[in-house]
């Protein structure tokens, strides 16, 4: 489930950080170019210019016949944020106030439907 910036580079895609007028590209594989940041885990600098596209990808879906994002995943469990708007509508599908107006759940990944990758 991705929920975040991605940059296309060398015709591959990374999850990304921008920095400045920089970004941050991110790889699990030791690649040239990378730099080892922890275990398993490597990353390049791009200054502009040297990268494609960059994207903030949101990954949606539909439980309950209400619009949701995808936050996280957990064995059969996926953490849901509620986009709908309506506040008794949260509060019936028993949706926790994670913020004001902003309402959070899990459900069963068996429950959830519709689920698509949002590309801005």
């Amino acid at each position: 489930m991705r929920d975040g910036y991605v940059v296309s580079w060398q015709g591959q895609e990374y999850d990304a950080v921008p920095d400045g007028d920089k970004v941050r590209i991110y790889t699990t594989r030791s690649t040239e170019g990378f730099t080892e940041v922890k275990p398993g885990r490597y990353v390049q600098v791009l200054k502009p210019g040297e990268f494609d596209e960059v994207a903030y990808v949101r990954t949606m879906c539909t439980w309950r016949g209400e619009p949701f994002i995808v936050l996280a995943e957990a064995d059969t469990w996926l953490r849901l944020e509620y986009t709908g708007g309506r506040a008794p509508v949260a509060q019936r599908l028993g949706l926790e106030e994670f913020d004001y107006g902003v309402y959070q759940g899990w459900a069963p990944a068996a429950e959830v439907s519709d689920i698509y990758e949002h590309r801005v």
